[in-house]
C-alpha cells in the first residue's frame, strides 16, 4: 500500500510543477539561431542557451514572458558575433536569427622586392622563390631574409610578422666590383697615357686593378697627333692596347686642357686670365704658342695651384689641379699706357707686352714697372696692387737728345785743304 501511495504523490507534485511553469511563461515559441560554425555557444542577454549543432540551435521562449533583447554567439578562434534579437515570436512560431562567425587571423605575410629584380629569396635559410615575392601563412614572429643574385653582394635583413598584417621589405643589391688589367704599348714608345682623363704613366705600361667596364684611353706624345680609343675590361682578363702614333708637321701652337677639383676655379696662363673650369669636363686653352708656360689655377678658399707646362705643336697638354683648402693667393691687375704707345712693358723685370696693356693675375703688393721704346728714355715707376683691383700707370716718354758730331763746322774746310795739297803734289811730280 505504501509504494503506490508514494508514486501517486510524486505524479501529483510533477503535474503541479508543470502547471506552475506554464503559468510563469505562457505559451511556448522559438528562436532558431543559424550559425556557419558548429559548436558555437549562444547567449541571450548574457544567459547561456546552448551550442549550435548541424548549423542551428533552437532556443525556446515564452510569448507571455519577458522578451530577450540581444544575442551573442562565440567560439574560440573566431570573432564574437553580437546583435539585437528580432521581435519576440508569437506562440507556436519560430523566428530565425543568423550569426556568421569570422575566424581570428593568426597568420601574416611578407612581400619582398629587390633592385635589380629576380633575386633569390631565402626565409630562415629556406629558398622561397625570386623577387618580387609574397610569402603567406606565416606565424607571428621574427624571421631572417636573405637575397642573392649573381654578380651582386648578397644582403640579409630581419622582419617581424604580425597576425593579419603584411610586412614589406626591399633589397637594394650592390654590384660586386670586379677587376682586370690593361697593357698599353705605343709606337714610338714613351707616350703619356691617360685613362678616363687621369694620367697613369708612359708607355709601355701595364695598368692593374682596373674595374671591369669600358674605359677611355688617350696617348699624347710631343710631335705626334693625340691618340684615343676605348677598351672594355673583363674580370680577371688582361686587355691589350697598341697605339701607332702619327707624326704631325711642325706647328707653332698647341692647346692645354685644364681640370680642377673642385670645379669653378679661375685659370691663368702666364699670369693672364683665361676663364673658369666647368663643373663637368675640361677647360681648353687654345692657340698656345709652342714652348714652356706657367698655368695657375685659383679658387677662393683654396691654395693656388701652379705648374709648368710644355706645349708642343698641334698637341694638347693636360693639367689636373687638385686644390687644397687654405688661404688663396690674392691677386689684382695692372693697366699700363704710354705716350707714344707701342712701348714695351716690364713688371718686376718680366716682359708683359706692349702698351696699352692690362696684366691680370698680379699678386697683391708693390711692383716695379719699366716702360721702354726705341729713341726714348726708359720710364720707371712702382704701383701698389690690391685684391681684385686694377692699378694704373701712364708713361709720358721723352725723346733721347740728338748730339752733333765734334767739330762739325771744320770738317768741310779740312777736306778742301787736303785736296789742294794733293793736287799741288801731283803737279810738282809732272814737272820733274
Amino acid at each position: 500500500m505504501l509504494k503506490p501511495l508514494i508514486i501517486g504523490m510524486t505524479l501529483l507534485v510533477l503535474c503541479a510543477g508543470i502547471t506552475a511553469v506554464s503559468a510563469l511563461g505562457g505559451d511556448e515559441a522559438w528562436y532558431r539561431v543559424h550559425c556557419n560554425i558548429d559548436g558555437a555557444d549562444v547567449y541571450f542577454d548574457g544567459q547561456y542557451q546552448g551550442t549550435t549543432y548541424g548549423g542551428t540551435l533552437d532556443v525556446p521562449v515564452y510569448s507571455t514572458g519577458t522578451p530577450y533583447s540581444t544575442v551573442r554567439v562565440e567560439k574560440s578562434g573566431y570573432h564574437t558575433y553580437t546583435a539585437s534579437l528580432p521581435s519576440s515570436p508569437a506562440a507556436g512560431e519560430t523566428r530565425d536569427v543568423y550569426a556568421t562567425l569570422q575566424p581570428v587571423e593568426t597568420a601574416g605575410s611578407i612581400h619582398v622586392t629587390s633592385s635589380p629584380s629576380g633575386a633569390a629569396i631565402y626565409l630562415n635559410g629556406n629558398y622561397r622563390g625570386t623577387a618580387p615575392l609574397t610569402i603567406k601563412n606565416l606565424s607571428p614572429g621574427t624571421y631572417s631574409l636573405d637575397a642573392e643574385r649573381s654578380g651582386y653582394l648578397s644582403d640579409r635583413s630581419t622582419v617581424t610578422v604580425r597576425a593579419g598584417q603584411q610586412s614589406n621589405i626591399q633589397f637594394t643589391l650592390t654590384p660586386i666590383e670586379q677587376y682586370g688589367s690593361i697593357k698599353v704599348t705605343s709606337s714610338p714608345s714613351s707616350a703619356y697615357v691617360y685613362m678616363d682623363g687621369v694620367y697613369k704613366g708612359r708607355t709601355p705600361l701595364t695598368l692593374t686593378s682596373v674595374s671591369a667596364k669600358k674605359h677611355n684611353i688617350e696617348l699624347d706624345l710631343s710631335g705626334y697627333y693625340d691618340w684615343k680609343s676605348t677598351v672594355t675590361v673583363s674580370p680577371g682578363v688582361t686587355s691589350y692596347v697598341n697605339a701607332y702614333l702619327t707624326s704631325v708637321p711642325s706647328e707653332t701652337t698647341g692647346a692645354i686642357d685644364v681640370v680642377s677639383y673642385p670645379a669653378g676655379a679661375d685659370v691663368f696662363l702666364d699670369d693672364k686670365y683665361q676663364g673658369k673650369t666647368p663643373s663637368a669636363g675640361v677647360y681648353t686653352i687654345s692657340n698656345v704658342p709652342v714652348g714652356s708656360h706657367t698655368v695657375r689655377v685659383a679658387l677662393s678658399g683654396y691654395q693656388d695651384y701652379t705648374t709648368g707646362v710644355v706645349v708642343s705643336g698641334a698637341t694638347t697638354s693636360h693639367v689636373t689641379a687638385t686644390l687644397q683648402p687654405g688661404q688663396s693667393t690674392s691677386t689684382g691687375s695692372i693697366s699700363v699706357t704710354s705716350s707714344p704707345s707701342g712701348a714695351e712693358v716690364y713688371i718686376d723685370n718680366a716682359y708683359k707686352g706692349v702698351t696699352p696693356v692690362t696684366v691680370d693675375g698680379i699678386a697683391t703688393g708693390t711692383h716695379a714697372i719699366r716702360v721702354a721704346l726705341g729713341g726714348y728714355s726708359d720710364w720707371s715707376t712702382s704701383v701698389q696692387v690690391g685684391t681684385g683691383s686694377t692699378a694704373s700707370a701712364s708713361a709720358s716718354l721723352s725723346p733721347v737728345p740728338t748730339e752733333a758730331p765734334p767739330h762739325a763746322g771744320v770738317a768741310p774746310f779740312a777736306v778742301v785743304g787736303a785736296l789742294g795739297i794733293l793736287g799741288l803734289f801731283v803737279a810738282l811730280r809732272r814737272r820733274d
